[in-house]
């Protein structure tokens, strides 16, 4: 078994006596699309809702189904995952996708978290980690594997260095500017609460206030905004 993936918020909050998650699955490989679907079928708390082999049927479930998360392949045909990523989210804002790829050398990372992408794992993680990732990013958190995080904060770095200019002054509040560093730092909004003397639920409507200001899809891209804005240093 690959070790947990790493999450940039920690763990979901508990979601005992909720609804269930609503999940599609779209990936051109039927053999592994269909076992994922069976057994993501059997986990507790998740409904699979539908499947589809390419980013344009993809698009088209998603706009019909509305599913809290989409796991999404990042190589297809019929267009690739990352255009399929966008067009999701510009069809169903409120739906979380999660990148599945083969490789953690993949060079899609950085375009993924700009598309929206909330997720991005290793196809080879176990179905517990699929799983788990499924609950974290419908609480409205982010989550990548370990060796990516890696790769995404180096080019965080590089974006920081390379841009010589700030970007336009977006009005946040002085609260949102509190939630939206420490966010950046990877704490989850329990720990953002405490240190800041909020409710998770008060953090999770300044990150609602905060993605809207900037019309950013996901808590990876206010990250991204956060280092391109200098408002956490990056070594």
């Amino acid at each position: 078994m690959t070790p947990p993936p790493a999450t940039s918020d920690g763990t979901s909050d508990d979601t005992s006596g909720t609804e269930p998650v609503r999940v599609i699955v779209v990936d051109d490989q039927e053999l592994f699309r269909r076992g994922l679907t069976m057994l993501l079928g059997i986990e507790e708390g998740i409904e699979v809702v539908g499947e589809a082999g390419d980013g344009e049927a993809g698009l088209r479930l998603a706009t019909t189904t509305a599913p809290d998360v989409v796991l999404l392949d990042v190589r297809m045909p019929k267009g690739s995952g990352i255009a399929a990523c966008k067009a999701i989210k510009d069809a169903v804002p409120a739906t979380k996708i999660i990148m599945l790829t083969v490789s953690d050398e993949e060079g899609d990372l950085y375009e993924a978290v700009k598309s929206g992408a909330s997720g991005y794992l290793l196809k080879d993680s176990s179905i517990d980690e699929v799983a788990q990732a499924v609950r974290v990013v419908s609480d409205g958190q982010s989550l990548i594997s370990p060796s990516m995080a890696v790769k995404l904060i180096d080019e965080f770095k590089h974006m920081s260095r390379a841009e010589k200019t700030p970007g336009p002054s977006l009005k946040l509040t002085e609260r949102e500017l509190q939630v939206l560093r420490l966010v950046a730092t990877g704490i989850n909004n329990r720990e953002v609460g405490h240190r800041l003397g909020i409710t998770d639920n008060t953090v999770k409507n300044h990150m609602r206030n905060i993605l809207e200001k900037l019309q950013l899809h996901s808590r990876m891209e206010a990250v991204m905004y956060a280092v391109r804005e200098k408002l956490l240093d990056v070594p």
